[in-house]
């Protein structure tokens, strides 16, 4: 992911967590705001809990390429902060690729136009 795209000052993590909406699943917390840019950020949350570092650098390279395959048919303008629970360490990849989509449509941020 282009580094321009990714939040990585903890002052917007915190704007976020102020100012931003919510929707949860059971495995996966997803955060979102406008941004007033032209192009989404967005930031991993993977906390010890779930795991060594293996087990957590792994669960956040796959829901950032969930993310990644998602992001053309994404609204743009939006800070987005996706934040891994427990339960995601023993799902599998297609798992979490529908959840993440099934998140940007509850949020609303996804477009229609694209057949992702």
């Amino acid at each position: 992911m282009q580094r321009r795209l990714r939040l990585r000052h903890a002052r917007d993590f915190q704007r976020l967590r102020e100012d931003g909406q919510t929707k949860r699943h059971p495995i996966l917390i997803l955060s979102y705001h406008p941004n007033n840019l032209e192009y989404n950020r967005y930031g991993f949350i993977t906390s010890k809990r779930l795991g060594n570092a293996v087990t957590r650098n792994r669960v956040r390279r796959q829901i950032r390429e969930a993310v990644r395959l998602l992001h053309p048919s994404l609204e743009q303008g939006y800070d987005l902060v996706w934040i891994a629970r427990n339960a995601i360490v023993t799902q599998h990849f297609s798992e979490i690729e529908r959840i993440v989509l099934q998140l940007c449509e509850r949020a609303g941020i996804k477009t229609e136009d694209n057949n992702s």
